[in-house]
């Protein structure tokens, strides 16, 4: 991170069950971004120390006023990081959660059920790519959120990630090793490990052409699709249908939540 940035800062932190990331504001600029491995375990103390890493010696020397907003999906890692936030930022962090301003409307059933880290990927991708519209989330689980044309969250699916379905596999058949997930060349394997690898890589790619198509057909009309997450570079160039990749939509979504809730 640069040394001459200006402040006032925004922190976006966005705790999930793999991966726990960080991105640095300023306006709608992202400065910089970093993320780390969602520990199961950590202290206030240990989460305040991993975001001044992350910050390097800007809040040392006093140089930036820092605000955060906080997503976490994991329960028992909430108060863990809202209190690192409370410690180094100049106000009370925000939090997503039931009640804070999102500029979504929701037809849900239950509109508390979808996690934070789901409702900013809507918000940022709304913003930069419009609606109608299909947000594929592709990390642990494949989340599916579907924005109609009037920009409504109607609904959305959610399914076992490739991860998921490599350990799965792993731990049901005692002769089927943990594989890394790459794409062999061929659809058929010429091995164990290939033939899991196009199985787990392509099945998913089916699934997910499939899926679109079926949100197509239950709405009436096509819109546009976004792959967002881990693996969606892997995934992009083998559907059958046109994707766009969305960088840092959780990030940009916090972003903007932020922004919505601070005027």
């Amino acid at each position: 991170m640069k040394d001459n940035l200006q402040a006032p800062y925004v922190l976006a932190v966005d705790v999930a069950n793999q991966i726990t990331r960080f991105g640095l504001f300023s306006g709608d600029a992202l400065q910089a971004s970093w993320s780390v491995t969602t520990p199961a375990r950590i202290t206030s103390d240990e989460a305040r120390l991993t975001i001044k890493s992350f910050l390097q010696d800007s809040l040392e020397t006093g140089e930036v006023t820092l605000d955060a907003i906080l997503s976490c999906v994991v329960p028992d890692l909430s108060n863990t990081w809202f209190e690192a936030l409370r410690t180094l930022c100049k106000q009370r962090p925000l939090v997503v959660s039931p009640g804070i301003k999102t500029g979504l409307h929701m037809n849900y059933n239950d509109p508390s059920e979808v996690g934070s880290d789901r409702i900013a990927d809507m918000v940022a991708a709304k913003k930069l790519f419009g609606y109608p519209l299909i947000i594929i989330d592709c990390d642990t689980t494949i989340n599916y959120q579907v924005l109609c044309q009037d920009g409504s969250y109607v609904g959305g699916l959610i399914a076992a990630g490739p991860a998921l379905t490599a350990q799965a596999l792993s731990q049901a058949a005692a002769k089927l090793p943990i594989i890394e997930l790459s794409l062999p060349q061929t659809v058929l394997g010429k091995n164990t490990r290939e033939s899991i690898q196009s199985g787990i890589i392509r099945g998913e790619v089916a699934s997910i052409n499939g899926l679109i198509e079926m949100i197509w057909a239950e709405l009436g009309y096509e819109t546009t699709v976004v792959l967002s997450g881990e693996h969606a570079p892997l995934f992009a160039p083998l559907l059958s249908h046109e994707a766009v990749i969305g960088n840092n939509l959780t990030l940009i979504g916090l972003s903007e939540i932020y922004k919505l809730n601070r005027k």
